[in-house]
């Protein structure tokens, strides 16, 4: 058998199957923190499309983030609630002293990740029209009076193709 020959082409979507299967693990992290509150250091960054056609958000935030956005669910967020039947989710946080009610489809998703515990998870399916970011170091420090409103570079978080050779 050869080596360098390609797999046939997949008549069943796996790719969309692991990427439903992983957008379940952040619904149901996010339901653990609606029914229990974020446990111990945890914390999360979940990045998302701002130009998904279903993302809810203030104007004024789209405009600054036309297409990808991060948020940091820490110590200062309201509202967290996990509709299973519309998926999404919807969430308070507060953008420079301004109170804000976002929207997020889990279809939105491009990455989600736990600092604490260096868990990160990336969604190929809305990150391929994703823009191309900077690398960023590895696990930020986020200080603790940071607003849960900063924006961060998840590159490193984001699991990259086995090179082939």
């Amino acid at each position: 058998m050869n080596d360098d020959a390609q797999p046939p082409e997949s008549l069943l979507p796996y790719d969309r199957w692991t990427e439903e299967a992983l957008r379940e693990v952040v619904a149901r992290a996010l339901e653990h923190v609606v029914a229990n509150g974020l446990p111990g250091e945890h914390h999360f960054y979940v990045t998302f499309r701002t130009d998904h056609p279903d993302v809810e958000m203030p104007g004024h935030l789209r405009a600054r983030y036309p297409q990808e956005m991060t948020i940091v669910l820490q110590h200062r967020f309201w509202d967290l609630a996990v509709d299973r039947a519309q998926q999404r989710f919807q969430v308070g946080l507060s953008f420079g002293g301004v109170p804000s009610l976002l929207v997020i489809p889990f279809a939105a998703l491009t990455a989600f990740a736990d600092p604490h515990i260096r868990y990160g998870l990336r969604f190929q399916q809305a990150a391929e029209e994703a823009p191309v970011e900077p690398p960023a170091p590895e696990f930020p420090d986020v200080p603790e009076e940071a607003t849960p409103a900063q924006v961060v570079s998840l590159e490193a978080f984001r699991r990259r193709p086995a090179k082939e050779g």
